[in-house]
């Protein structure tokens, strides 16, 4: 059975994107349904910075259609703050309270450690990740080079694969990405969750693409076109550093992987039949 793939954008309120993205005159209140004409999921940033409240949940499931998903991060709260504490399983407890809203709309969350979260504090992720509940997906990321290193890895993805967590896997500058593609060949649960990042944060102008990622697009195209012919689900999600524009950088990775893109219209607009 083949699996299915997801692609879509870190975010979606973004004013660059109306012309060459979003139709000229869109308005900003409606940059996600006009967004959920084009993809089919999303990754959330604002719920990093705090748990969401329920208004805006529940305006995000109204605005999207039937089968849309949410990924969502993890509040920093939990992660960097608490360090993924027992301290924090107030706050992880409300926040997937409100996750849940989404319904059979919500996807993965995604449990991003920062660079600074080494192999040194292993005991709190061995406690953490027994913690999370089963009815939700998780992946993890870690952003440190030294988690890739053979005396910590195998541990690593021993520990996520016992409880079905997924290791993110993100194209950025913090692991190389011969490293990250071999992973994608050593699945920890029974989806994978891909970031592309990018090499930096100089682009500052998200209208246009600036970098010619084809190469390593084609290679990500390759290795999941394997994946997916063993059943493996993936969510996948561009930021716009990758490559410039984000919805291009998915747009072409849809293509190569023979999934037609397709172009969102102004909210209103009439179709003709004629």
């Amino acid at each position: 059975m083949a699996g299915r793939i997801l692609v879509g954008t870190q975010g979606w309120n973004y004013a660059a994107w109306v012309g060459p993205f979003y139709p000229e005159g869109t308005r900003p209140a409606d940059f996600l349904s006009t967004y959920a004409q084009a993809f089919g999921t999303v990754e959330v940033d604002s719920t990093f910075y705090a748990i969401p409240p329920v208004n805006s949940v529940r305006g995000w499931e109204r605005r999207t259609p039937e089968g849309f998903v949410f990924a969502l991060k993890m509040p920093q709260e939990i992660t960097h703050e608490r360090r993924l504490a027992p301290a924090a399983d107030d706050a992880l407890e409300l926040f997937l309270e409100r996750a849940r809203l989404l319904g059979p709309k919500l996807g993965p969350v995604l449990v991003q450690m920062g660079p600074d979260f080494l192999p040194s504090e292993w005991d709190a992720l061995e406690r953490f990740v027994p913690r999370l509940p089963g009815d939700v997906r998780f992946a993890l990321e870690v952003r440190h080079f030294k988690w890739m290193r053979p005396q910590v890895l195998p541990d690593l993805l021993s520990l996520l694969a016992e409880h079905g967590v997924a290791l993110a896997l993100s194209d950025g500058k913090w692991i190389d990405r011969e490293t990250v593609l071999d992973l994608a060949e050593r699945p920890t649960a029974d989806f994978h969750y891909l970031r592309w990042m990018g090499p930096n944060r100089d682009l500052t102008d998200f209208s246009h693409v600036q970098v010619d990622r084809s190469d390593e697009t084609a290679a990500w195209a390759d290795v999941l076109g394997r994946v997916l012919g063993r059943g493996m689900d993936v969510f996948g999600y561009f930021n716009n550093h990758f490559a410039g524009h984000s919805p291009a950088s998915a747009r072409d990775l849809q293509r190569r992987l023979g999934i037609p893109p397709v172009e969102p219209r102004q909210i209103g607009e009439q179709i003709s039949l004629f």
